[in-house]
């Protein structure tokens, strides 16, 4: 049985292998992924789905502007175990993202994918035409669905970050944490050597 809930920080090895496995490491490359990085998604909105108590699939929102002035969430990336696609288990995920962004107050979401699988959910590319990402997108795939009424009426300019950042582990930290694996056989050589 497979279940959708949030996602944990026990998690985020799980995810990054399925991303890993669903987009290889092109996904490093979208422009999508220069509003993501170094930031966190909005907050109880990374979902993933669950089964015999692996992660399979996930979907996370962030939070961004479609202009100045106009805030909204960005989502993706979308992604399922490729073994089990085929199953409704990305639409729910999809259905669920969507339905806790109404929930919790959220005006719009964006997304850059495939019209044809996306407007089933209500995407459309009809009120985009005055947005454009911060790097090379394809304009067909850039994806709009409003939350409330009128949340994209001002949607224009460039899709930017606003997302909390991420916090960075400061340099005593990274120290810390791969000082003794080096510190370790540099002792055994000085040993070796005396």
């Amino acid at each position: 049985m497979v279940t959708i809930r949030e996602e944990k920080a026990s998690d985020a090895a799980a995810r990054e292998a399925l991303l890993d496995a669903a987009y290889g490491p092109a996904r490093f490359a979208k422009t999508s992924e220069r509003l993501r990085e170094g930031r966190l998604p909005a907050e109880r909105l990374s979902l993933v789905a669950v089964e015999d108590g692996h992660v399979i699939g996930t979907v996370r929102l962030w939070g961004v502007t479609a202009g100045p002035g106009c805030e909204a969430l960005l989502l993706g990336p979308l992604a399922v175990d490729p073994a089990r696609r085929n199953r409704g288990i990305g639409s729910a995920l999809m259905r669920r993202a969507v339905a806790r962004a109404r929930m919790f107050g959220h005006r719009a979401i964006l997304l850059v994918g495939d019209a044809p699988y996306y407007e089933r959910f209500g995407f459309s590319a009809a009120v985009t035409a005055d947005l454009w990402m911060p790097g090379l997108f394809d304009r067909d795939r850039l994806l709009a669905l409003a939350l409330q009424p009128g949340a994209l009426d001002s949607a224009r300019g460039l899709i930017g970050a606003t997302g909390e950042a991420a916090s960075k582990p400061g340099l005593n930290t990274l120290i810390a944490a791969h000082g003794d694996s080096r510190r370790a056989p540099a002792r055994k050589l000085v040993r070796r050597a005396a």
